[in-house]
């Protein structure tokens, strides 16, 4: 009698080949005449095997097909050339999301999309989210966003983009870690590491989940080109929101120094070390010596943490900051200042003006030291 069906049999052999090779040989060394009973069990478990893959293969060739439709490819002209790289939409009237190289310096944008071409326009870009976000005047589709602070290391992940000069393409990886800095440099956002390469015209690509959710934006690719980051989609969306309420980004700001405490105290090594004079810290009652809870929602442990806590601040908003002061727990509700940088008015930690440029909206070098200060 057959142990398995003949509509299995050609599951069977390419199971074997592929997935089974390691247990046939672990077979033969244990034992040259296997026995009926574990010839099945070999059997059965290269069939399931064999159906776990297609299984996955099935999903994110779903993924693909539906997430796809969204995906578009962009064309702009900056200074010094042509650009091209991928957007997606994130609202059925057109609007999109891009990467900051793609759509944040450039013009004359073109949006291909549906076998047609869509002149667009700029909306906003943020240098300091990376990203820029594009309109076509069209009913698109539009992408499903998901939760970047779901995810773990080692969850898979799916960009879609568009390769140099090629058709959209998928790329399949993994979340390799959650950086804040990277070579030294601070990022203004927790950046999500991908262990997937890009090319050339991938930056701007949706980032999914095995849901189709988008979590994430590639922004950029590391050095060597074995991995990528991805800018965490709740990024994005703090910027889309203040473009509905404003019609620009305004990134907020309380003008308080951190550096890490000797001893943590409830968790937080995070240690107010100077309140600037004159800024909504100073005049909500913030000392120093404070150790720092929690920025909003933003949980604190370390000093770095406040960089991400403050990412999310919006300028006029106010900001309940919950602090240890001795024994006692206090909750302080801080009203949001426009971001120096936003002013265009360089500045340096301490709030001392300075006559030349400084870009404070790009990642922000720090000396890596336990003491190394950042200021929401």
């Amino acid at each position: 009698m057959s142990l398995l069906s003949d509509s299995k049999r050609g599951i069977v052999a390419l199971a074997l080949i592929f997935c089974s090779g390691g247990s046939l040989l672990f077979a033969q060394e244990k034992s040259a005449a296997p026995t009926t009973d574990q010839t099945k069990e070999l059997l059965e478990r290269a069939v399931a095997q064999a159906e776990s893959t297609a299984a996955i293969s099935h999903q994110l060739k779903d993924i693909f097909q539906r997430a796809a439709k969204a995906v578009v490819k962009i064309h702009g002209v900056d200074e010094h050339s042509e650009i091209c790289g991928t957007g997606f939409f994130v609202d059925p009237t057109g609007t999109l999301y891009t990467a900051y190289t793609v759509g944040g310096e450039a013009g004359n944008f073109t949006i291909e999309f549906g076998g047609k071409k869509y002149p667009a326009r700029q909306l906003l870009a943020d240098i300091r989210s990376g990203t820029a976000m594009l309109k076509i005047d069209a009913a698109t589709p539009a992408l499903p966003i998901g939760k970047s602070e779901e995810l773990g290391v080692a969850a898979p992940v799916v960009a879609i983009g568009y390769p140099l000069d090629l058709p959209e393409t998928p790329n399949c990886g993994m979340i390799a870690g959650f950086d804040q800095k990277y070579l030294g440099r601070y990022f203004s956002t927790t950046h999500l590491r991908v262990n997937l390469p890009t090319q050339r015209g991938e930056a701007g690509a949706p980032l999914l989940n095995m849901k189709g959710e988008v979590v994430g934006i590639v922004v950029s690719r590391l050095e060597n080109n074995s991995a990528c980051y991805a800018v965490p989609i709740e990024a994005a969306e703090k910027i889309r929101s203040d473009f509905v309420r404003f019609g620009e980004a305004k990134h907020g700001w309380v003008g308080i120094n951190v550096s890490e405490a000797a001893e943590p105290v409830e968790g937080s090594r995070a240690e107010m070390t100077q309140i600037m004079q004159d800024t909504p810290a100073a005049r909500s009652g913030i000392k120093s010596g404070d150790i720092l809870l929690q920025v909003g929602r933003k949980k604190v442990t370390q000093p770095e943490d406040v960089l991400d806590a403050s990412f999310f601040i919006t300028a006029g908003d106010t900001v309940p900051i919950t602090v240890m002061r001795g024994n006692q727990k206090l909750t302080f509700h801080v009203q949001a200042d426009l971001h120096p940088a936003s002013k265009n008015v360089p500045m340096l930690s301490d709030g001392t003006r300075v006559p030349a440029a400084v870009d404070a909206n790009r990642a922000i070098p720090l000396k890596l030291e336990s003491a190394a200060q950042t200021t929401p």
